[in-house]
This record gives structure tokens, sequence and C-alpha cells, in this order.
């Protein structure tokens, strides 16, 4: 078992109050209580911090004042005062430290944490907290250790290497953060029992090749067996695994993609 030292990285344990609330999570179910995505449920009770994903304070200079964990996300979170005295919390970049500052603005500095349209962002910069469409809220590369590339400039489009190996197209008005998302070593922590699983939140994952045929194809089988055809499948027979294309043909954002991810040996 691994964990992060946190006591290094964090300056304070007591999130904002006017920012926390209460929020009840979905645990996998929908809304008549079925479960749509399997494996979730129980974990520890979480409070809810509000973050600006739509950063529309504009031109305005921010300082962080403190860096925090989020039990809600795995990227580390800072409280930022505006200098009109409002205060916001934000995913952080990785070089992020208290007192730093940052600024969102068209034509801000390509500086670590500031934000700007990708425009006017430089071929090779990384970006983080992307957004897919100008004004709706950042919603590519916000996990622990993620960014994309910019690689292109292109008709009104900017494109972007994401953390999958996938070349996308973004129209170049929407609006970006400089740098890469905080907390890197997130994905090096070994989570090394069950009990600690649990109580993040996740149930058990039991093998297909360990149930019976009635309950997923891979089952059955006279001791460990192989899964009896050529392509790994879901409990739906649905391809999966790895190197298998899931991707829906007519998805509406099918031409936004440049180059599809690598996957499998290749990546």
């Amino acid at each position: 078992m691994t964990r992060i030292s946190y006591k290094e990285k964090l300056t304070s344990s007591t999130p904002l109050r006017s920012l926390t609330k209460g929020r009840k999570r979905d645990v996998g179910r929908n809304n008549a209580g079925r479960i749509t995505t399997r494996h979730k449920g129980g974990g520890h009770k979480r409070k809810y911090r509000m973050i600006d994903f739509k950063y529309n304070k504009k031109n305005i200079p921010a300082r962080i004042e403190t860096i925090e964990y989020d039990p809600n996300r795995s990227a580390f979170i800072g409280l930022a005062l505006y200098a009109d005295g409002e205060r916001r919390y934000t995913v952080v970049s990785q070089k992020t430290k208290v007192n730093d500052t940052f600024i969102v603005a068209e034509n801000a500095p390509v500086k670590n944490g500031n934000r700007l349209i990708l425009r006017n962002v430089p071929i090779g910069t990384f970006v983080y907290n992307v957004e897919i469409k100008p004004r709706g809220g950042a919603k590519l590369a916000r996990s622990a250790g993620n960014s994309a590339e910019v690689i292109a400039q292109d008709g009104g489009f900017t494109h972007l290497k994401m953390p999958s190996t996938e070349v996308r197209r973004v129209i170049d008005t929407a609006w970006a953060s400089v740098g890469e998302v905080s907390n890197d070593e997130h994905r090096l922590v070994t989570i090394g029992k069950a009990g600690r699983a649990r109580h993040m939140g996740r149930r058990p994952t039991v093998r297909g090749s360990a149930m019976n045929p009635v309950d997923h194809p891979h089952g059955g089988g006279e001791g460990k067996s192989g899964r009896g055809h050529r392509r790994a499948r879901s409990l739906w027979g649905k391809p999966t695994g790895k190197g298998q294309k899931s991707r829906r043909s007519k998805k509406y954002s099918n031409m936004m993609i440049v180059r599809r991810r690598k996957v499998g040996k290749r990546k």
C-alpha cells in the first residue's frame, strides 16, 4: 500500500465553509434507483467543494491563498482571492504555490496558471481545464497530472494532443489554463487492501472468467479456462479490453477527431 505525503503539499485542512455544501452521491444509481454504473457504493461521507470551472471573472488578478485536498477529485484545489475581494475554489496547476497569482484574460501572458483563449497559446504549450466551446466551462484535462498539448493552429481551430494520445480539434476561441494539473503522483498510488477501496466508495469487481456462463460471456469451463472466443467481451457482449474500438460510429464529436487514440501496446 502506498500513499501521497499530503503534509508536504497542502497548506490547509479545513475548507472554506461558504464554498462547501452537502451532497448526496449517486453511487451508480439513476433516478429510479437502478444500478447504471457497477462497483460504486458506500465510502466515507464527503463535503462538496464548489469549484469554479466557468472562470467568468475576467481581467481581475487573483492570488492563491491555500492549497487543499478535495475528496471529490484527484487534483488539488486552491482558494483564489480576487482583487475585488471574492473567493473561489479552482483546480491548481502542478507548479502553483501559495501567494502565486493568475489572471483570466484574452491576451494574458503565457504563464503557469494564467487562462486565455486557445488562439493565443503558442504551439508546444501544455494546457489544462480546457473548454470544448467558448464560455461552456472547463471540460478537458482536469484530472491529476493531466494536460493537453497544443500542436497546431489551423482554420479557426486549435489541435490538441489529449492525455489519451488522441488528437482533437477545439474551436480557438475556447479558453484554457496554462500548465499541468497538480498531484501527478496520484497515478503511482497503490490502494493495497480491499478495506481502503471500500472506504473510497469502490465496491468489489468480479472477473468475468470467475462467473458462470449465465452471468458473463467469459464464464464457465473446467478450471481456469480460456474465454472461448477471440475478443474480450463485456457483461453485455460488447467489445471491451485493450485494442478494441468502442466509440460509437455516429457520435456527435467524431468530426472533431483528427487522430484516434492509440491503445494497447501501440500506446
